[in-house]
């Protein structure tokens, strides 16, 4: 199984540059002189074009060959990530970031249609258990190599190792990608071109005016935008049933999206994501922007929270195995009461509150919300047939990074803008809401399969799509 990791390490990088851009932002601002709303596009704008290809690159996986759309994906990847590295101005960077995000949608559904197709049984599920995890980890260390890389300064780039670092590493597991059997989908299904074209314009009409409507005083075209985003998913939904009806598979299948598994655990895993991306962003201004501390100290301020999450990572699916949606729920409460301490150490030390004492409700949140994520990641897949691994993979991916973003946009830009009056209470208003989400999702848990065995959970059902 040395090809997991190759696929694994690959689906690192898109992951962690979500989340590598966050500490940076300040030095971004610094040097290339962007405004705050150009400053929440270099972080969106990525999430928008990853999540609005993703399907797409999973169908191109199942058509021609899953390996080559890996090796394409990554050797794309490796290319935008230099040009953002060298990027002059704002507005390239941004640009660059949209093509980063493009070829980050080839690359990433290619590792679990992999797994789906290539793995069974309890290999299967310690894959996709691992899946979860690096995504996990992925998010918390690319936020900790942000600081690291920016502080350091690396023969005076400033930001910019932050995305050059991505070529070496790159093309390491490119030359790894050897090793991936070569795979692809028995049943390869037709491109939806139309389905495509109307879910990236409906994203984008939806999380563009999120994220600069407030920086820009919502003007007529961000209630257009949310509107025309509206009249948008109306269609989207209205073709891709037309599209089945007819016999064709649409960009996103309903009867792919009713099964037991999708339809239980992708509005969690949404959001889940919401909550995530929110944090991950608000934390980083938080300790640079409202504590004053360097890139180095905000990057590492988030390694309590990292290393709880890889050691849960790795306990989770003999933990979920034992005690099923027990472990899940064990898991979110710890989270939640991670999530609570921080609002109130925040709220009642503000504005000396050191970076030491946020180090206990981060270790709380680490090691609980790695089990959360293992568990929901793992049911998603469960119930999708092997030869539509492609396309429930983009779905899933799809689901994550638009919540994501759509955390950075919402969430983001309600601590942005109360930050200007309480810092204090823009944190609490933010973090509270994804304490509310937490609690959520322990409550839902019950509507989610037991986990009594590896054989259960890896086991598709066999349903006619």
């Amino acid at each position: 199984m040395s090809f997991v990791f190759v696929l694994l390490a690959g689906a690192f990088l898109p992951i962690a540059d979500f989340f590598i851009v966050n500490v940076a932002l300040p030095t971004i601002d610094a040097d290339l002189g962007a405004s705050p709303a150009l400053l929440e596009l270099v972080v969106s704008v990525y999430g928008i074009a990853y999540a609005a290809m993703l399907v797409l690159g999973g169908r191109l996986g199942d058509r021609y060959g899953r390996h080559t759309l890996f090796r394409i994906g990554l050797a794309g990847f490796i290319v935008a990530s230099l040009a953002c590295g060298i990027a002059p101005t704002i507005g390239f960077l941004v640009a660059a970031r949209i093509v980063q995000g493009m070829t980050a949608a080839a690359l990433v559904p290619q590792v679990l249609a992999t797994f789906h197709s290539t793995l069974d049984g309890p290999r299967k599920v310690r894959a996709l258990a691992l899946y979860g995890a690096t995504s996990g980890i992925a998010a918390v260390v690319g936020q900790l190599a942000g600081g690291l890389l920016v502080s350091a300064d690396v023969a005076g780039l400033s930001w910019r190792p932050i995305f050059l670092v991505n070529v070496p590493i790159g093309l390491a597991a490119l030359i790894a990608a050897r090793t991936v059997p070569a795979n692809k989908s028995p049943h390869p299904i037709a491109i939806d071109l139309v389905g495509t074209v109307l879910f990236a314009a409906t994203l984008t009409a939806l999380i563009l005016p999120l994220t600069e409507g407030q920086a820009s005083g919502w003007p007529s075209w961000t209630w257009l935008s949310l509107a025309a985003a509206v009249a948008l998913a109306v269609i989207t939904v209205a073709v891709a049933h037309r599209a089945e009806s007819a016999g064709r598979v649409p960009l996103l299948p309903p009867s792919l999206l009713k099964l037991p598994s999708m339809r239980k655990g992708l509005p969690m895993i949404g959001l889940f994501s919401i909550g995530f991306g929110a944090f991950m962003f608000v934390f980083a201004l938080l300790v640079q922007d409202g504590l004053h501390n360097d890139a180095l100290r905000g990057g590492l301020s988030i390694l309590p929270m990292a290393v709880f999450f890889f050691l849960g990572s790795v306990l989770s699916p003999r933990l979920i195995d034992r005690f099923g949606r027990g472990a899940l729920a064990a898991g979110g409460t710890i989270q939640a009461v991670g999530l609570a301490a921080l609002i109130l150490i925040v709220a009642t030390g503000w504005p000396e509150v050191s970076l030491r004492s946020l180090a206990v409700p981060l270790v709380l949140m680490g090691g609980g919300q790695s089990m959360l994520f293992s568990g929901l990641f793992r049911v998603v897949l469960a119930d999708v047939p092997a030869h539509l691994g492609g396309v429930g993979s983009g779905v899933l991916i799809t689901v994550q990074q638009a919540s994501l973003a759509l955390g950075v946009a919402i969430l983001g830009t309600v601590y942005v803008t109360m930050a200007t009056v309480s810092v204090p209470a823009a944190f609490a208003t933010a973090i509270g809401t994804q304490l509310a989400i937490v609690a959520l999702l322990v409550a839902l848990l019950r509507i989610l399969p037991r986990f009594t065995s590896t054989e259960q959970a890896a086991r598709p059902m066999p349903v006619e799509v």
